[in-house]
């Protein structure tokens, strides 16, 4: 899966990418022709290094997630114009946008707008996605109008439908609601097939502190989101500057710096844990002495399409799965032991898979 980070100039958005990705992506102003940074993570998952810890598996894999920095979005934002056209393309590919805010006094990084205000860049940010939205609909209503001029009478229906359903949209969009937040049915969506709204995708908003407001991430945080969750949206709040220096260091001495600035948990880790929940996402698991390792699927998901993330010969001669929940497989230390307790259970092929689960999946082709 793929997550795009996106902010106006100067926000330390890509400071945030380098914290969460460990890469070295250098820091600078926007350019209109710069490429955007890729970088892949592992979940943090205590599970995977647990199981690893009972099987001493060859190998050991975590759920991963894609960040794509793009460029510092340019002077024509907060102007009504909305983004660029291949600017919007590339967005529309991704899963769930990431926009950094910044919160942070630096007088060496000059503000875009001269103050540091985050309400009010986050307001920008959501107008310029909206206006982009509302471009993509007038372009998709005119060629509605003219394809149904060619056509009879009787041959409008389903187009007559979806340029209401667009109408509705834009208007809702008018009012500063965005598509994610829309009371939208499964047959809405069909009617908007290959159409990519990007005030529809998850939006987890990063607020990007200074040091000296490290302690206070908690309460930070709560007052933001207090403001700002919603529908498919979250908020987040990181130091990418402190983050970033922490990468450079041991995790032992990584974990004592951080508890010298008065930081429980990992900003990184953080991040990157909302950022996978913002998606509907969990993780089950399968574990032996060849491999332990963590796997993504939907929440919501049956026994046999988690399968099929395994192998799709696994979904098509799906049979049943022996499911265990992690902790009790751990608890008891091994499966002779968890069978024995009765924690082993055999599912069939309606079974919802929950996270944690650890699957293993009996077939047959």
């Amino acid at each position: 899966m793929q997550l795009g980070i996106i902010g106006l100039a100067r926000s330390g958005k890509t400071t945030i990418f380098n914290a969460v990705t460990r890469g070295t992506a250098q820091v600078g102003a926007y350019s209109a022709s710069a490429q955007p940074n890729v970088g892949v993570v592992h979940v943090p998952d205590d599970r995977v290094d647990k199981l690893a810890a009972l099987y001493h598996p060859k190998k050991t894999t975590y759920a991963t997630i894609e960040y794509v920095d793009f460029p510092a979005a340019g002077e024509s934002f907060g102007k009504g114009e909305g983004p660029a056209g291949k600017f919007i393309n590339d967005l529309g590919r991704m899963d769930a946008l990431i926009h950094v805010v910044r919160a942070f006094e630096d007088e060496t990084v000059p503000h875009p707008e001269v103050t540091i205000d985050a309400q009010r860049d986050i307001a920008t940010m959501d107008l310029e996605l909206a206006f982009a939205d509302m471009g993509q609909i007038e372009r998709r209503l005119g060629r509605i109008e003219a394809e149904m001029r060619s056509m009879k009478a009787g041959e409008r229906e389903q187009l007559t439908r979806t340029s209401e359903l667009l109408t509705r949209i834009k208007g809702q969009l008018e009012d500063d609601v965005p598509v994610r937040a829309q009371e939208l049915s499964d047959e809405d969506w069909r009617l908007l097939e290959g159409t990519k709204f990007l005030t529809a995708a998850p939006l987890l908003v990063v607020v990007n502190i200074g040091d000296g407001d490290l302690p206070r991430r908690g309460a930070i945080e709560a007052e933001y989101r207090a403001r700002y969750e919603g529908k498919a949206r979250d908020v987040a709040v990181f130091c990418g500057k402190f983050e970033m220096e922490l990468n450079e260091l041991s995790d032992e001495e990584a974990a004592e710096f951080r508890e010298s600035a008065g930081v429980t948990e990992s900003g990184m880790a953080n991040a990157i844990r909302v950022s996978y929940e913002l998606l509907g996402l969990i993780s089950f698991l399968t574990a032996g002495p060849d491999e332990c390792r963590a796997w993504t699927v939907a929440a919501g998901s049956t026994a046999p399409v988690a399968a099929g993330k395994i192998h799709s010969d696994l979904q098509r001669g799906f049979i049943r799965a022996e499911v265990i929940r992690c902790e009790d497989l751990l608890a008891a230390g091994s499966e002779a032991e968890a069978k024995k307790r009765g924690l082993l259970r055999t599912e069939g092929k309606n079974y919802i898979v929950q996270d944690g689960d650890v699957l293993h999946v009996l077939f047959n082709v």
